[in-house]
């Protein structure tokens, strides 16, 4: 709170005419790399890409060799506070996708970082989760009230729905299937129907916001993606009728494949024996899943599925690395994080890539992501929105 308060007495964060000198820069569209040019940056935005010197009046920072490339994109977090918005830029993360909070702390991060106030990721808030049982999450809004003992009916859905949109959000986050990270709950079961799903679907298509669905189990993905969601989250256990019928729909894949890591080793934001050992069956599936969705052309989005705690260990740059081990090459895995996944986020048109017009998301990072992308997580350089966040450059090898 004292921090919050400090940031919105000192004002916005600036914004300033920037010079990033000496730098190879990535296209993530077509993996051409344009090396020792200047990218200008003003006003929160790109304003050139080129060769020749930094313009008059532009405060000059020499990238010194390294890779410039877009901010990555976390498309499943959980993350609800300030020092969790630092630690997801710390990683090179400039775009996040809510995968529900407890009491809509994402909708309040989201504006105060686009006024300027907080240093974070754009967030994409998605509010409260859309699930049978609400149990805590009851206290983050009155009209909550009639639903604490259950959400279960077409009429309860849109009840809750409704009340997510009335407070801004820009995604609704539902359940296909149960959890996979608790010890009393199987990722397979199945938790709404096709048609409660259709229901949750059709009343967030009133004010144009998408759906996400948590779905591990293949019944309960299936059901999500016939009632017109935009991205299934995890797909363990997925068909290849399943991923077809996603193929034909254009529904995205958030695999957050490295979360089932955390799963199986001790610490980080899971640990108990039940799940230890279920992770031992649901990595060689998810595996064998993003193999398979890969093959027949399904998109895949990079998710970290944390709330970047300060015990949290998955990151993006993880699930970019592990992409490649499961067949992806380091070009489509890099996609994932950045330009599909903007694309899965209807934000295409002003982030994304690194071009002439669009936000300034960008981060440097010392070797060539596409030769090598355990690169990707020691990002030297991280600017969101035009704000720099982090400068480790003087830490760079000369």
């Amino acid at each position: 709170m004292l921090l919050l308060l400090l940031a919105l007495q000192q004002g916005p964060i600036p914004q300033p005419h920037l010079a990033l000198t000496g730098a190879n820069v990535v296209d993530v569209t077509s993996g051409a790399i344009t090396r020792d040019v200047t990218v200008v940056l003003r006003g929160g935005r790109i304003e050139w890409i080129g060769a020749g010197p930094a313009p008059v009046g532009a405060e000059i920072l020499d990238v010194g060799g390294r890779y410039l490339l877009p901010g990555l994109m976390d498309a499943h977090t959980h993350l609800d506070n300030l020092a969790a918005a630092k630690r997801a830029l710390a990683t090179g993360v400039t775009t996040v996708r809510s995968s529900s909070v407890p009491a809509f702390q994402d909708v309040a991060l989201r504006d105060l970082v686009k006024q300027g106030y907080v240093a974070g990721p754009e967030m994409l808030a998605a509010g409260v989760f859309v699930t049978p049982d609400l149990g805590e999450t009851a206290l983050a809004d009155a009209r909550l009230g009639p639903l604490m003992n259950g959400v279960r009916t077409p009429d309860q859905l849109r009840q809750l729905v409704g009340i997510n949109l009335d407070r801004g959000v820009d995604w609704i986050k539902t359940r296909g299937t149960e959890r996979a990270g608790r010890p009393d709950t199987d990722p397979r079961q199945q938790v709404y129907t096709e048609a409660e799903l259709r229901a949750v679907v059709e009343a967030a298509a009133t004010r144009g916001v998408p759906v996400e669905a948590h779905a591990h189990g293949d019944e309960g993905a299936y059901a999500a993606v016939k009632a017109g969601v935009r991205s299934i989250e995890h797909g363990t256990y997925l068909s290849d009728s399943t991923l077809r019928l996603m193929r034909e729909r254009g529904t995205y894949l958030v695999p957050t494949f490295s979360t089932l890591y955390d799963l199986l080793e001790p610490g980080g934001d899971y640990d108990d024996p039940v799940t230890r050992a279920r992770a031992l069956h649901m990595i060689p599936r998810a595996r064998e899943t993003i193999r398979r969705a890969h093959a027949l052309g399904v998109k895949l989005v990079t998710g970290a599925d944390v709330g970047y705690g300060p015990g949290s260990i998955t990151r993006v740059a993880h699930e970019v690395l592990r992409f490649t081990e499961l067949g992806l090459t380091p070009l489509e895995a890099l996609q994932a994080a950045t330009v599909t996944a903007a694309g899965m986020l209807r934000i295409e048109n002003r982030t994304g890539r690194l071009a002439v017009g669009l936000e300034a998301d960008l981060i440097a990072v010392e070797g060539n992501p596409l030769e090598n992308p355990v690169t990707l997580q020691d990002p030297l350089l991280v600017i969101s929105n035009g704000r720099m966040t982090l400068n480790r450059l003087v830490f760079a090898r000369p």
